[in-house]
């Protein structure tokens, strides 16, 4: 009875400590099943758990079972060499005793393989093959990145285990000889040793030892036969991956290295059976030197015999690491066009491509959110967080826009306003979009919006009917909705302001045991007290989009910019998923880490009212996402499923495409002659904005590709030679339809200058008119911020187009688009807006705006002009020939060509005269 007691205690006490420890998991866990369950993905929940318990339970059982034969072999042993046969304690009783810490390491090894390697072995059993394979083994792909990785971690799981089984050695016979000493001897030599015992560790524990060393010399074979793999991804010799040397000399090495580790695991056996240690050593010792010599003999093979005659040894590796790398990065179907730069720009060429010329860009976003939080946040604490580009069917047009949410940031409430009520139950969610077309701006030189204001107003066909953000960029607290206290919705005039209840789908309701759960776990006891919360109320959580992704499905790495999308009234974000290894062979990496591969497998919906969750397959030919979805098949749908209104918006990402144009800077080179001596490197063109000199940064565009029939939205940047600041090429990804996701490079003559966009700049710069008012701008405390400069291919010529801004110097104050300059050939024009600019080119014949929908244009016979109004035309074109001339010049002095200065000089004289007389009359 008294036994049972004590059991039944101790069972207690197990139960209420195991209770406490794990307490915060448990509270999380149930928290996290209700979440995903809401959103409908519990089965991808319950994928984590499930895989855990089927690894973790036999993990457990079995090695509970080990430890506990090993403790009790430990035991034996030392009864044995330490003579002790009068214990006090029943071996029995010892034998129980050694169940506790036999179950405690059993729970610690299966937690540890179950927590780290449930999802590595799913990808294992469930990956999907590559149909390609490298050029050395001849493994497939998917061998490198999903089953390699698990097998080297399993390796290096072991070889954690058998160091706990020398410490758990140690620990067993230290905690034994304290507990139990001997009584007696059998002879001095017997009382001598246990006198030393802890001098005597090593002979104490020595089979143990010796098996544990023979396990640890054939899992360095195994790995010495794995590293045979890694060659792969070397980084010495002439490229990257495995080279001549590698392959003649490593290969050798790591084959030598795994066969004297195999002896020497046999040698251990043969030095504890013999007891002749001092020869059982030598062969673990001889692997050092091999080692050593292995390494000397890689630099002589490099030095000696790779670099005088490099092309002849490393051609058919560099070829590898050519085709292997542009795979990794999904260029090896880059359409390379010639673009035959011949700058015979004509008036009808403009007229044909009206919708590329309405749709240039001359706002950036960086000034544009300044203007959007100064003038359309409204009140403290709305803000703008970004801007983002897309395109939009407006009024039956194709056009480019800006836009970015209104969102809420509870940061910038007043510190008295910053109580728990106003946190999470009434300043809930942001309000509405600002949107602005690209190509606009209003008299004051800011972005001309066509939604503003709250609520929204729109002056174009795109309505808000669902303006409320719940779930966007800010959203970091969470929130509970349908209380007894109304949201705040948005600011009325005056102090009066507009209330809503939470109408949406989203939240977890907190009736009954829930409320409990949500006060413990959210660490607020108002969740449990307040009178405002009721059984209808719901707790909303993980409202930052971005967290909210990464915690449904954190194997994917996702773009850091979400953007914002207007569908059927209703407000949606959009996220870039990718797909990322390290792993895949003979590839450079080019990205964080050393990452090599990368794909832009999933697209990412999410309802900013609702905060429903959708991922979308968006490359079906990436083995990576194709094996996400043999282990998760509910989490993803064809991007055929996406609605065709939000698929209109799909985009390709800036971040694969930048990450692209980089690598393709050195591997559009296909022959490996070219390709090892870098002669026909790349670097991306260079711009300058602002006052600072950068990188051009990728643009999206509306335009008509060379040779196309209507205009697309496209990605763009381009390339010069590495030491020369002329352009070489243009890289562009299409969007729209059926071609989203080509890449052509269209690669311009080299046999004549093609002006760079740093050519540019430095001509804008050596303008005589430009750069005196730019000087004049920048006196009295102004500044002139000069934005990017786009390269715009049109027909059989480029066009070059950068906006001036100009900030005054008051506080607050906002830069303002002021001047337009295009520069076409020699020619550089700045005026007050780009169809001035084009005419001034071109002659007038630029595309004119068309009318509002439902406006109609009313046609009206030709008015004969007054003598008044004819006179100030004869001065307006009196005026625009002058500058004209004077342009021309200045051009002619620059070049030296001074014949054509003196005869500009008398022209010009000549208008100057003509427009005395006219002004005189």
């Amino acid at each position: 009875m008294k036994n049972r007691k004590k059991l039944l205690g101790a069972f207690l006490a197990i139960a209420f400590f195991i209770f406490i420890v794990f307490f915060r998991q448990t509270l999380n866990f149930v928290a996290d099943y209700q979440w995903f369950s809401e959103l409908g993905y519990g089965q991808v929940f319950l994928t984590k758990l499930k895989t855990q318990l089927k690894l973790g339970i036999p993990i457990f059982i079995v090695s509970t079972v080990f430890y506990y034969i090993y403790l009790i072999i430990l035991k034996k042993d030392y009864y044995k060499k330490t003579q002790v046969y009068d214990i006090g304690t029943s071996e029995k009783t010892i034998n129980k005793i050694l169940i506790l810490p036999s179950i405690f390491l059993g729970f610690i090894t299966a937690s540890s393989i179950a927590g780290k390697l449930w999802f590595n072995l799913l990808t294992f059993f469930h990956a999907e093959g590559f149909d390609l394979a490298d050029p050395i083994f001849n493994k497939d792909l998917s061998f490198y990145i999903f089953q390699l990785p698990v097998i080297e971690q399993l390796l290096s799981t072991l070889v954690g285990l058998l160091v706990a089984l020398v410490v758990v050695t140690f620990v067993f016979y230290i905690a034994m000889f304290t507990i139990k000493q001997p009584t007696y001897y059998q002879s001095e030599q017997e009382a001598k040793w246990n006198k030393n015992f802890l001098k005597n560790f090593t002979q104490l524990g020595m089979r143990q030892l010796t098996i544990i060393g023979m396990i640890f010399f054939i899992i360095m074979a195994a790995n010495f036969y794995l590293g045979a793999y890694h060659l792969l991804y070397s980084s010495t010799g002439a490229v990257y991956g495995a080279g001549y040397t590698d392959i003649h000399v490593s290969l050798i090495l790591y084959r030598v290295q795994m066969v004297i580790a195999l002896l020497s695991a046999a040698a251990l056996l043969y030095g504890y059976s013999k007891k002749e240690w001092k020869k059982a050593l030598l062969v673990p010792a001889s692997l050092i030197l091999i080692t050593l010599l292995g390494n000397m003999a890689v630099l002589g093979v490099e030095k000696l015999v790779v670099d005088p005659n490099v092309m002849a040894k490393e051609t058919p590796y560099i070829e590898n690491n050519i085709k292997y790398t542009r795979s990794a990065y999904g260029l090896k179907d880059v359409t390379v066009k010639e673009f035959d730069v011949s700058n015979t720009l004509t008036v009808e060429d403009l007229e044909n491509n009206k919708e590329t010329i309405k749709n240039i860009r001359i706002n950036d976003y960086r000034p544009t959110i300044e203007s959007y939080n100064q003038l359309q946040a409204i009140r403290p604490y709305y803000r703008f967080v970004d801007v983002d580009i897309d395109r939009y069917k407006i009024n039956g047009e194709y056009k480019q826009v800006f836009l970015a949410p209104r969102e809420l940031d509870q940061n910038k409430l007043n510190e008295n306003a910053k109580t728990w009520i106003n946190q999470h139950l009434k300043y809930t969610h942001g309000y509405g979009v600002a949107l602005s077309p690209v190509n606009a701006v209003t008299s004051e030189g800011q972005p001309e919006l066509l939604i503003r204001n709250i609520p929204p107003i729109s002056s174009v066909d795109i309505n808000i009917e669902r303006p409320e953000i719940y779930f966007g960029e800010l959203t970091d607290e969470y929130i509970v909705v349908n209380t007894k206290e109304k949201e705040f919705d948005y600011p009325l005039g005056g102090d009066a302001n507009a209330e809503t209840i939470y109408e949406g789908t989203a939240g977890i309701p907190l009736k009954g045991f829930n409320r409990l759960l949500y006060t413990l776990r959210q660490g607020s006891l108002k969740i449990l007290i307040s009178n405002s919360i009721t059984s209808d109320s719901k707790i909303v959580l993980h409202r930052n989009v971005v967290d909210r992704v990464n915690k449904i499905a954190p194997f994917i790495s996702y773009d850091e910019d979400p953007y914002i999308v207007i569908e059927e009234g209703r407000l949606y974000w959009m996220i870039d998923g990718y797909t990322i290894t390290g792993n895949y062979p003979y590839s450079t990496p080019y990205m964080a880490g050393r990452n090599n591969y990368i794909r832009n497998s999933v697209k990412v919906v999410i309802d900013a009212y609702n905060g429903d969750v959708s991922y979308y397959i968006s490359d079906n030919n990436d083995p990576v996402i194709q094996t996400y979805k043999n282990i998760f098949p509910e989490l993803f749908k064809d991007l055929e499923e996406m609605p065709e209104g939000l698929r209109s918006h799909v985009r390709y990402p800036q971040v694969l495409f930048d990450i692209q144009s980089e690598v393709y800077e050195l591997y559009h080179i296909t022959n490996p002659s070219i390709f090892y001596s870098r002669e026909d490197v790349w670097n991306l063109a260079q711009e300058r904005y602002d006052v600072s000199q950068q990188n051009i940064e990728s643009q999206y565009m509306i335009m008509k590709l060379p040779g196309e029939e209507k205009e697309e939205f496209v990605l763009s940047v381009p390339y010069t030679p590495s030491t020369l600041p002329n352009m070489t090429a243009i890289l562009k990804a299409r969007n729209d339809g059926e071609h989203y996701g080509q890449l052509i490079l269209y690669q311009l003559p080299k046999d004549r200058n093609i002006y760079g966009p740093m050519q540019i700049e430095n001509r804008i710069d050596g303008d005589s008119q430009i750069s005196q008012n730019l000087t004049l701008w920048g006196d009295g405390g102004s500044s002139v911020i000069r934005g990017n400069l786009l390269v715009i291919p049109i027909e059989n010529s480029i066009l070059y187009v950068e906006p001036l801004y100009i900030r005054s110097s008051t506080q607050n104050s906002l830069p303002e688009v002021k001047m337009v300059i295009v520069a076409y050939r020699d020619q550089i024009v700045m005026e007050t807006t780009l169809d001035l600019a084009l005419e001034k080119i071109f002659g007038k014949t630029t595309p004119t705006a068309p009318a509002e929908e439902g406006e109609e244009r009313e046609e009206r016979p030709e008015t004969p002009q007054a003598p008044e109004e004819e006179k100030v035309e004869g001065v307006e074109n009196l005026i625009r020939r002058a500058n004209e001339v004077f342009e021309n010049a200045n051009r002619s002095s620059q070049e030296g060509d001074w014949a054509e200065y003196g005869r500009y000089i008398k022209e010009l004289e000549e208008i100057l005269k003509q427009l005395d007389v006219e002004t005189r009359n």
